[in-house]
């Protein structure tokens, strides 16, 4: 699963990312890497951008690089 495929309120954790060159190393360094944990909080009207939480700060990013970070749905906490 992607993370353009995980709905408003869901929670996932970053597998991998599936970009390469620049735009691999851009998606990094807004802080998506392997093991991280984001929740969407907000998608656009139209779909895009969509607003992350991540490691504590909101991220807003484009639908299609979001559709380059595979992730692992998260499992119900207590």
């Amino acid at each position: 699963m992607t993370l353009n495929e995980v709905k408003v309120g869901e929670k996932a954790t970053v597998v991998r990312l599936t970009g390469e060159g620049a735009v691999k190393r851009r998606i990094m360094d807004m802080g998506l890497t392997k093991g991280t944990a984001v929740a969407v909080v907000k998608v656009a009207p139209i779909g895009d951008p969509i607003e992350l939480d991540v490691r504590g700060y909101s991220l807003s990013i484009r639908k299609d690089e979001a559709a380059m970070v595979e992730v692992r749905m998260k499992t119900f906490e207590r």
